[in-house]
């Protein structure tokens, strides 16, 4: 039977995580951290937080076993579909008349966060249906989750997970199995899936459409800032960030520039518009 957990060792964790991933834990939502040490503790079939917390600093493999059961993985396809309006109606045609003037003939997509896939798949398919021809899309889709990225690296959802797809792109742009639908290879083609940690650096850069939603709640002010300075860097001189319909830059230091629009609200990076001005 496992003993009662330690304050001091679950607040060790509690810094431990903080340091490896940025995720903050407070008294309000102390409780979830405390159930997940529960279960690894159960499935190690380890006794004490105490012999754990000496696995896990030696272990970087079940570190990102922890950080995985630690995040919430909570999403399905076109949510808030605001945000999804606004990538079709003024983020597309936005950045097509940028390509266009530069006679660049690709775009970079970021999704950060991604868990089971189904914000990138979104993406894709609305990607698909309003680029031209002569404009390539890829996407990057990252999580910390390796169980999410599984999943989404499959592209196999059931029936109850589809519910939010418009009836055209589930059509067009999915298999149907015995038990679910499947994306076609031809969309799966367009996303990456990798493993990455938010708390570094990505390496990724002149990304042009950066959605990272209902991530940053997560992270306390310090660890909010050095992603959205890392964001900055990793995207182009004229592009869009997305975050979650809760989350604002509000009273942060940052140079990008708020943009409301008919459906959502959202940021851009716009270096080459000063640059024109000048």
């Amino acid at each position: 039977m496992l003993e009662p957990l330690d304050d001091y060792y679950v607040n060790l964790f509690s810094t431990l995580i903080y340091n490896q991933s940025g995720i903050h834990f407070s008294k309000n939502n102390r409780s979830i951290l405390e159930n997940r040490l529960r279960e690894r503790l159960k499935a190690m079939k380890i006794d004490d937080i105490r012999s754990y917390y000496e696995i896990i600093i030696k272990d970087p493999d079940e570190m990102k076993v922890l950080l995985d059961s630690v995040t919430t993985n909570l999403t399905r396809f076109f949510r808030n579909t605001g945000h999804f309006q606004t990538l079709e109606h003024y983020i597309i045609p936005n950045i097509i008349s940028f390509k266009r003037e530069k006679g660049i003939n690709h775009i970079r997509v970021w999704s950060a966060g991604c868990a089971s896939g189904e914000e990138p798949y979104s993406i894709a398919m609305v990607l698909k249906e309003h680029l031209p021809l002569s404009l390539s899309a890829e996407i990057v889709a990252s999580d910390i989750s390796l169980t999410s990225l599984l999943t989404a690296r499959e592209g196999f959802y059931n029936e109850a997970r589809i519910g939010d797809v418009p009836i055209a792109y589930l059509k067009k742009y999915f298999e149907k199995k015995p038990e679910g639908y499947k994306i076609r290879e031809d969309l799966k083609a367009m996303i990456k899936f990798d493993y990455h940690n938010l708390k570094f650096e990505s390496g990724l850069k002149n990304i042009d459409i950066l959605f990272c939603r209902n991530v940053i709640i997560y992270f306390d002010e310090v660890a909010q800032k050095a992603l959205i300075n890392r964001f900055w860097e990793a995207m182009g001189s004229y592009s869009f960030l997305i975050l979650g319909h809760s989350e604002s830059l509000f009273g942060m230091k940052t140079s990008f520039e708020f943009v409301k629009t008919d459906w959502s609200c959202i940021y851009k990076k716009s270096l080459a518009l000063k640059e024109q001005k000048l």
